[in-house]
Protein backbone atom coordinates (compact mmCIF):
# COMPACT_ATOMS: atom_id res chain seq x y z
CA UNK A 1 0.00 0.00 0.00
CA UNK A 2 1.36 3.72 -1.12
CA UNK A 3 1.81 6.47 2.07
CA UNK A 4 -0.93 8.28 1.97
CA UNK A 5 0.99 12.26 2.86
CA UNK A 6 -0.96 14.44 5.68
CA UNK A 7 -2.12 17.48 4.48
CA UNK A 8 -0.91 20.05 6.86
CA UNK A 9 -2.22 24.00 6.38
CA UNK A 10 0.07 26.74 7.95
CA UNK A 11 -1.24 29.78 9.16
CA UNK A 12 1.12 33.03 9.97
CA UNK A 13 1.41 36.21 8.80
CA UNK A 14 4.79 36.51 9.13
CA UNK A 15 5.23 35.39 5.06
CA UNK A 16 9.31 34.27 5.94
CA UNK A 17 8.51 31.75 8.47
CA UNK A 18 5.89 30.39 6.55
CA UNK A 19 8.06 29.84 3.44
CA UNK A 20 10.39 28.26 6.05
CA UNK A 21 7.52 26.00 7.50
CA UNK A 22 6.51 25.16 4.33
CA UNK A 23 9.83 23.95 2.95
CA UNK A 24 11.04 22.21 5.71
CA UNK A 25 7.64 20.14 6.01
CA UNK A 26 7.28 19.36 2.23
CA UNK A 27 10.99 17.59 3.33
CA UNK A 28 9.85 15.68 6.03
CA UNK A 29 6.98 13.88 3.53
CA UNK A 30 3.68 15.99 4.44
CA UNK A 31 1.42 18.29 1.59
CA UNK A 32 1.67 21.84 2.68
CA UNK A 33 -0.85 24.80 1.95
CA UNK A 34 -0.44 27.70 3.57
CA UNK A 35 -2.29 30.41 4.46
CA UNK A 36 -1.26 34.61 5.79
CA UNK A 37 -4.21 35.12 8.07
CA UNK A 38 -7.80 34.06 9.61
CA UNK A 39 -9.80 34.55 6.55
CA UNK A 40 -7.41 33.25 3.93
CA UNK A 41 -7.54 30.27 6.05
CA UNK A 42 -11.22 30.04 6.28
CA UNK A 43 -11.19 30.20 2.42
CA UNK A 44 -8.55 27.30 1.98
CA UNK A 45 -10.91 25.00 4.83
CA UNK A 46 -13.80 25.27 2.11
CA UNK A 47 -12.15 24.27 -0.83
CA UNK A 48 -9.63 21.81 0.95
CA UNK A 49 -9.58 18.96 3.44
CA UNK A 50 -6.49 19.24 5.84
CA UNK A 51 -5.01 16.97 8.82
CA UNK A 52 -3.49 19.41 11.11
CA UNK A 53 -3.40 23.19 11.14
CA UNK A 54 -0.79 25.14 12.78
CA UNK A 55 -1.47 28.39 13.73
CA UNK A 56 0.27 31.81 14.87
CA UNK A 57 -1.78 33.18 17.87
CA UNK A 58 -0.44 36.69 17.44
CA UNK A 59 -1.60 37.52 14.06
CA UNK A 60 -2.52 41.48 12.93
CA UNK A 61 -6.66 41.29 13.44
CA UNK A 62 -8.41 38.46 14.16
CA UNK A 63 -5.71 36.34 16.46
CA UNK A 64 -5.16 32.80 16.23
CA UNK A 65 -7.26 31.90 19.31
CA UNK A 66 -10.10 33.94 17.99
CA UNK A 67 -9.97 31.87 14.78
CA UNK A 68 -9.58 28.38 16.95
CA UNK A 69 -12.75 29.73 19.34
CA UNK A 70 -14.71 30.20 15.87
CA UNK A 71 -13.23 26.48 14.08
CA UNK A 72 -14.08 24.59 17.06
CA UNK A 73 -17.69 25.15 16.20
CA UNK A 74 -17.80 23.30 13.06
CA UNK A 75 -14.61 21.65 12.67
CA UNK A 76 -12.53 18.97 14.52
CA UNK A 77 -9.51 18.76 12.78
CA UNK A 78 -6.18 19.16 15.10
CA UNK A 79 -4.79 22.23 15.74
CA UNK A 80 -1.05 23.49 17.27
CA UNK A 81 -1.04 26.87 18.15
CA UNK A 82 2.40 29.21 17.73
CA UNK A 83 3.30 32.46 19.67
CA UNK A 84 6.41 34.29 20.68
CA UNK A 85 5.05 34.50 24.31
CA UNK A 86 5.84 31.10 26.48
CA UNK A 87 3.52 32.52 29.58
CA UNK A 88 1.66 29.52 31.44
CA UNK A 89 -2.03 31.85 31.08
CA UNK A 90 -1.36 31.72 26.82
CA UNK A 91 -0.72 27.80 27.30
CA UNK A 92 -3.63 27.32 29.06
CA UNK A 93 -5.92 29.95 26.90
CA UNK A 94 -4.96 27.85 24.00
CA UNK A 95 -5.79 24.49 24.88
CA UNK A 96 -8.97 25.82 27.10
CA UNK A 97 -9.89 26.94 23.66
CA UNK A 98 -9.33 23.61 21.91
CA UNK A 99 -5.90 23.61 20.91
CA UNK A 100 -4.02 20.26 20.58
CA UNK A 101 -0.53 21.48 21.42
CA UNK A 102 1.03 24.82 22.13
CA UNK A 103 4.73 25.97 20.71
CA UNK A 104 6.66 28.84 21.64
CA UNK A 105 8.63 30.45 19.27
CA UNK A 106 11.30 30.00 18.77
CA UNK A 107 11.13 26.93 18.19
CA UNK A 108 13.38 23.94 16.70
CA UNK A 109 11.55 22.57 13.48
CA UNK A 110 12.60 18.78 14.35
CA UNK A 111 10.01 18.83 17.35
CA UNK A 112 6.92 20.33 15.90
CA UNK A 113 7.35 17.48 13.10
CA UNK A 114 7.66 15.11 16.25
CA UNK A 115 4.14 16.88 17.37
CA UNK A 116 2.47 16.54 14.22
CA UNK A 117 3.46 12.80 14.22
CA UNK A 118 2.56 11.94 17.49
CA UNK A 119 -1.26 13.89 17.19
CA UNK A 120 -1.70 12.17 13.83
CA UNK A 121 -1.03 8.79 15.42
CA UNK A 122 -3.79 9.63 17.83
CA UNK A 123 -6.67 11.15 15.66
CA UNK A 124 -8.96 8.92 14.96
CA UNK A 125 -7.77 7.03 11.19
CA UNK A 126 -10.52 6.26 8.35
CA UNK A 127 -10.88 2.65 7.77
CA UNK A 128 -9.82 2.34 3.99
CA UNK A 129 -11.81 -1.27 3.62
CA UNK A 130 -15.60 -1.64 3.74
CA UNK A 131 -16.91 2.20 2.98
CA UNK A 132 -19.41 1.68 0.65
CA UNK A 133 -20.93 5.09 0.78
CA UNK A 134 -19.01 8.16 -0.25
CA UNK A 135 -19.89 11.77 1.29
CA UNK A 136 -19.11 14.33 -1.76
CA UNK A 137 -21.36 17.35 0.08
CA UNK A 138 -24.05 17.83 -2.06
CA UNK A 139 -24.30 14.05 -3.63
CA UNK A 140 -23.18 10.96 -1.94
CA UNK A 141 -21.59 7.97 -4.26
CA UNK A 142 -22.50 4.11 -3.23
CA UNK A 143 -19.49 2.37 -4.86
CA UNK A 144 -21.24 -1.25 -4.25
CA UNK A 145 -23.82 0.01 -6.43
CA UNK A 146 -21.79 2.55 -8.55
CA UNK A 147 -24.36 5.07 -8.48
CA UNK A 148 -24.26 8.88 -7.94
CA UNK A 149 -27.17 10.36 -5.71
CA UNK A 150 -27.97 14.15 -4.37
CA UNK A 151 -28.87 14.17 -0.73
CA UNK A 152 -32.76 14.20 -2.03
CA UNK A 153 -32.39 10.58 -3.31
CA UNK A 154 -32.29 12.22 -7.08
CA UNK A 155 -29.90 9.67 -9.02
CA UNK A 156 -27.14 11.75 -11.09
CA UNK A 157 -26.21 10.28 -14.52
CA UNK A 158 -22.49 8.89 -14.54
CA UNK A 159 -20.98 7.37 -17.58
CA UNK A 160 -19.17 3.84 -16.96
CA UNK A 161 -15.48 5.12 -16.72
CA UNK A 162 -16.82 8.13 -14.49
CA UNK A 163 -17.91 4.68 -12.24
CA UNK A 164 -14.50 3.32 -12.59
CA UNK A 165 -12.94 6.59 -11.25
CA UNK A 166 -15.14 7.37 -8.43
CA UNK A 167 -14.34 3.66 -7.38
CA UNK A 168 -10.46 3.69 -8.12
CA UNK A 169 -10.57 7.26 -6.14
CA UNK A 170 -12.78 6.40 -3.18
CA UNK A 171 -11.62 2.73 -1.97
CA UNK A 172 -8.03 4.62 -1.69
CA UNK A 173 -9.30 8.01 -0.09
CA UNK A 174 -6.31 10.72 0.21
CA UNK A 175 -3.96 9.12 -1.80
CA UNK A 176 -2.69 10.45 -5.32
CA UNK A 177 -3.00 8.57 -8.48
CA UNK A 178 -0.73 10.19 -11.30
CA UNK A 179 -2.78 10.44 -14.92
CA UNK A 180 -0.87 7.87 -16.30
CA UNK A 181 -1.34 5.00 -13.38
CA UNK A 182 -5.48 6.11 -13.68
CA UNK A 183 -5.21 5.64 -17.82
CA UNK A 184 -3.34 2.19 -17.34
CA UNK A 185 -5.97 0.96 -14.76
CA UNK A 186 -8.68 2.17 -16.81
CA UNK A 187 -7.41 0.65 -20.14
CA UNK A 188 -9.83 0.64 -23.20
CA UNK A 189 -7.80 3.38 -25.05
CA UNK A 190 -7.01 5.90 -22.19
CA UNK A 191 -4.43 8.38 -21.86
CA UNK A 192 -3.36 10.94 -19.48
CA UNK A 193 -5.20 13.66 -21.55
CA UNK A 194 -8.57 11.88 -21.43
CA UNK A 195 -8.17 11.59 -18.38
CA UNK A 196 -7.89 15.10 -17.45
CA UNK A 197 -11.28 14.95 -19.83
CA UNK A 198 -13.41 12.62 -17.56
CA UNK A 199 -12.07 14.10 -13.86
CA UNK A 200 -12.86 17.91 -15.82
CA UNK A 201 -16.59 15.97 -16.33
CA UNK A 202 -16.48 14.70 -13.04
CA UNK A 203 -16.05 17.48 -11.44
CA UNK A 204 -19.05 19.26 -12.55
CA UNK A 205 -21.29 16.52 -11.11
CA UNK A 206 -20.46 16.49 -8.06
CA UNK A 207 -18.52 19.56 -6.76
CA UNK A 208 -19.98 22.74 -5.76
CA UNK A 209 -17.46 25.08 -7.59
CA UNK A 210 -15.73 22.73 -10.17
CA UNK A 211 -13.02 25.63 -10.48
CA UNK A 212 -12.13 25.19 -7.37
CA UNK A 213 -12.77 21.39 -6.64
CA UNK A 214 -13.29 20.32 -2.86
CA UNK A 215 -13.36 16.35 -2.82
CA UNK A 216 -11.83 15.58 -6.13
CA UNK A 217 -8.56 17.66 -5.89
CA UNK A 218 -5.68 18.11 -7.92
CA UNK A 219 -2.10 17.40 -6.30
CA UNK A 220 -0.25 19.60 -8.60
CA UNK A 221 2.95 17.48 -10.43
CA UNK A 222 1.49 14.21 -8.99
CA UNK A 223 -2.18 13.42 -10.39
CA UNK A 224 -5.76 13.33 -8.68
CA UNK A 225 -7.04 12.27 -5.60
CA UNK A 226 -10.54 12.09 -3.73
CA UNK A 227 -11.37 13.06 -0.14
CA UNK A 228 -14.55 12.51 0.87
CA UNK A 229 -16.61 14.00 3.59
Amino acid sequence: MEHVKAHILVIDDDTRLRSLLQRFLRENDFYVSTAKDAPSARKMLKNYKFDLLIADIMMPGETGLQFLGKLRGENNVPVILLTAMGETEDRIAGLETGADDYLPKPFEPKELVLRIRNILKRAPQKAEEGVDVLDLGLCCYDMSKKELATKQGLIIHITPVEQLLLNILGQKSGQVFSRERLAEILGAGQSPRSIDVQITRLRKKIEKDSKNPRYLQTVRGKGYMLLPS
